[in-house]
């Protein structure tokens, strides 16, 4: 690790007055280390691009297996409202909730 890739806890303070977070010093020394080590982790994956290696979002090929889209046996209006509790006008009624008419 480089030492331009290591964070300072006067670094997190900068930052933390920046966001008006306030933080202790135990806390601007834990947060600077773990910092530290997400960049070294960072550069360590950026070793592994190169140009011989693609780009890409999956490490495995993915597809969407679809069915097509075929209109199906439906259910009429009385079918689909005959366990309904309560039913008007050909419409599921349904407990008011937002205090609206």
């Amino acid at each position: 690790m480089t030492e331009s890739s290591t964070i300072t806890p006067e670094q997190v303070q900068h930052l933390a007055s920046l966001s008006r977070i306030a933080m202790g010093e135990d806390e601007l020394t834990a947060l600077a280390g773990d910092l530290t080590t997400i960049l070294g982790n960072v550069a360590r994956v950026n070793e592994a691009v190169g140009d011989d290696v693609p780009a890409t979002s999956h490490p495995i090929p993915l597809s969407n297996v679809l069915r097509p889209d075929v209109v199906g046996p439906t259910l009429t209006s009385e079918q689909a409202l005959a366990s309904a509790p309560a039913a008007q006008d050909d419409k599921f009624v349904v407990p008011q909730i937002l205090g609206e008419e």
